[in-house]
């Protein structure tokens, strides 16, 4: 049975003909910016000026995210705030992508592609991929900091909110992320071992389950690891503390 059909007046990924391909490009360069200005909304900057009235991004790593309003507030409850909000600015985009595709909104996007008809299935599938993309990209390179401090640079790392993401688009390969990354970490001690380790666990989980989108799967931990690889280095070389939770315990990036 054919399950791309979204909502009326959306088009119809699986119209993706050669006169309908300019209008379903444009509807998921739309998923990919909306989704991005969604993921871009630092919602650690703006707990951390709320609470101390400071600006994470001058504390810790220097990046907007949990761990750093925990390093900047010494609050795990704020951390836990700052967490669940980064997770829902990527969860919430990504389903709302796979409500517009028509995809059923706890089937994870490779069973969808594997069950669904030729025609049309890579196009409705790209929504959610759009929606993963860009609010990763947003919570990396916030747009809403850029205009407040009138530069453009990497804000994030996207962990929580491509966790967030992942959950939304497919359960299975959140499970893996979680359990892999947090293994690690109690393991090695090392939070950064944790990061890279679920970044790395992604495509390893899309390729063992013969998914259909493992290659949107490498190229998300490609990402991930990306923002992830200056430290890591570090990490191997001894330049990264364990459970770095306190500010100016390690270094920045």
């Amino acid at each position: 049975m054919h399950r791309s059909e979204g909502l009326i007046g959306v088009p119809d990924p699986a119209l993706a003909t050669a006169g309908s391909l300019p209008s379903t490009v444009a509807w998921l360069t739309g998923i990919a910016i909306a989704s991005y200005l969604v993921g871009s909304i630092p919602f650690a900057y703006i707990i951390v000026r709320a609470v101390t009235g400071e600006d994470v991004t001058a504390h810790g790593s220097g990046n907007v995210g949990a761990m750093n309003v925990k390093r900047t507030t010494g609050s795990w409850a704020w951390f836990a705030v700052a967490m669940i909000a980064d997770m829902l600015k990527g969860f919430v985009p990504v389903l709302g992508a796979k409500l517009l595709a028509g995809i059923a909104l706890a089937e994870p996007v490779g069973v969808w592609m594997s069950a669904a008809e030729p025609s049309g299935t890579v196009s409705a599938a790209a929504a959610p991929m759009a929606a993963v993309l860009g609010t990763v990209l947003g919570h990396n390179y916030s747009l809403w900091l850029a205009l407040k401090k009138r530069r453009f640079t990497r804000t994030g790392k996207g962990l929580a909110t491509g966790a967030g993401a992942l959950l939304a688009y497919d359960w299975r390969y959140f499970l893996a992320v979680a359990v892999v990354g947090l293994a690690v970490i109690a393991i090695s001690r090392y939070m950064m071992a944790g990061q890279v380790a679920a970044a790395l666990t992604l495509p390893v989980t899309a390729i063992a389950l013969r998914s259909p989108d493992w290659p949107f799967a490498l190229f998300m931990g490609a990402i991930v690891y990306g923002a992830h690889h200056r430290r890591f280095v570090g990490m191997l070389k001894g330049q990264e503390p364990k459970f770095y939770v306190r500010d100016r315990q390690g270094p920045r990036g």
